[in-house]
């Protein structure tokens, strides 16, 4: 153990000063010991303040000079404040130990708080150092989208156990890890820390398996979550949703439920459009010539009209059908032929991905009329661009139903049944 300049004779000489003066032994001892104390405790503190300045100040000058982002990080995370405690705690054990040797409680209690505060100062120096990584990998595109909150916490958590048994064992002499004693200690930290050790399990999986990454669009309806992941933790996934609000879901949810992820959207060509426009079953009828020849001023279908019309033409009269009624034969339709419009407009719209797949399909009638139901992909993904093609896509479809001769099912409104009523009585 240091001994600093014979410092028990120093102590010596202030008792002597009060036995000098009639104080008792007894008396003069502990007068001795407070103020011996209180004089180092002032020495350690202001060391403390003075060595913290210094070293704080002189990671500021170095961060500044270097390129490097990283020591930035350590001085926000507060490293060089817990280094500057280093010395001071060196200093007191090198002082204190010499002065409370003829006291073996205090010596005692003094080597406790020593070692508790040492393990802890070092645990804190680790924390702030991992912090201090995690910011940095987060301005590294490589790892925007990683998980590494939650690695950090995992081996917080560990560290933290260790330091735990390292106190318990400086204080009791006992090794926390004895057989009679490990299955009560694994009881309590499974019961206390369950949502921990769950999260701990989601979060690997979550990882390995690429489930989720910050960044990703999720959509949770069973907690009303729909927006971006904005921070992944061993407790929690947090979402910053559409409307700029926070939803928290428990980060083994993820395993355990089931969520939509559109990464695979955003990762793709396109977004797809995938909506239904109801026409009026009684308007689809058949075409008669005049019909088609009309039909065939519209650009996007004339070409497809003469082929088509060529090809029924001579099949009808190689069956020899009687096309003096209509339904003899085959027919062209004007749902049919606007089906074809629609699948012409999608090819030469510009917004519309020609890469991935593209429908114009019937699905099965309903009492309210026939779903026409348009299936494509947009080329931009942005919400807000995706809904403006959406929207023109479906304006110029529900324009053109009319030059077909078609009809948009809508349900009667009031103003509907006044006119029929009003009709009806004339």
């Amino acid at each position: 153990m240091i001994d600093f300049i014979n410092l028990i004779d120093y102590t010596t000489f202030i008792k002597e000063v009060f036995l000098d003066r009639g104080v008792s032994n007894f008396w003069a001892e502990l007068l001795n010991l407070i103020i011996t104390l209180s004089i180092i405790a002032v020495g350690a503190y202001f060391l403390d303040r003075t060595l913290r300045r210094i070293i704080i100040k002189g990671f500021d000058m170095f961060s500044v000079k270097t390129t490097t982002t990283f020591d930035d990080f350590l001085v926000q995370s507060k490293f060089p404040r817990y280094i500057a405690h280093i010395i001071p705690l060196i200093f007191l054990e090198a002082l204190v130990p010499s002065i409370l040797i003829d006291f073996p409680l205090l010596f005692k209690g003094f080597e406790d708080v020593i070692s508790i505060y040492a393990i802890v100062l070092f645990v804190k120096i680790i924390r702030s150092f991992l912090r201090s990584t995690q910011r940095y990998l987060r301005t590294k595109e490589r790892y925007k989208d990683k998980p590494l909150e939650s690695y950090i916490q995992v081996i917080m958590i560990f560290l933290w156990g260790l330091a735990i048994i390292f106190i318990i064992y400086q204080l009791t002499g006992r090794d926390i890890l004895s057989f009679a004693t490990l299955g009560a200690a694994s009881a309590v930290i499974l019961l206390i820390f369950k949502d921990t050790i769950l999260g701990f399990v989601a979060s690997i999986q979550v990882s390995v398996n690429d489930i989720v990454r910050i960044g990703d669009w999720i959509a949770y309806p069973k907690f009303g979550a729909d927006g971006t992941v904005t921070d992944i933790n061993l407790a929690s996934v947090r979402v910053r949703n559409w409307d700029n609000t926070f939803t928290t879901i428990p980060t083994y949810s993820l395993i355990s439920d089931s969520f939509q992820n559109w990464r695979g959207m955003e990762e793709s060509g396109g977004r797809r459009i995938k909506r239904a426009i109801l026409i009026k079953q009684s308007s689809i009828k058949f075409l008669t010539k005049d019909e088609i020849d009309g039909f065939k001023k519209i650009n996007l279908v004339s070409e497809y009209l003469e082929d088509k019309y060529k090809e029924i033409t001579d099949y009808n009269n190689k069956i020899n059908a009687d096309k003096s009624v209509l339904i003899n034969g085959r027919n062209l339709t004007n749902f049919g032929v606007f089906r074809k419009y629609l699948d012409a407009y999608l090819n030469q719209n510009a917004s519309v991905s020609k890469e991935l797949f593209s429908m114009v399909r019937q699905l099965a009638p309903t009492s309210k009329g026939i779903p026409l139901e348009i299936y494509c992909f947009s080329t931009n993904k942005q919400w807000a661009y995706y809904e403006a093609i959406m929207a023109d896509i479906f304006d110029h479809v529900i324009a053109a139903i009319p030059y077909f001769d078609l009809e948009v099912f809508e349900e009667p409104t009031g103003k509907d049944l006044q006119t029929f009523v009003k009709e009806s009585q004339k």
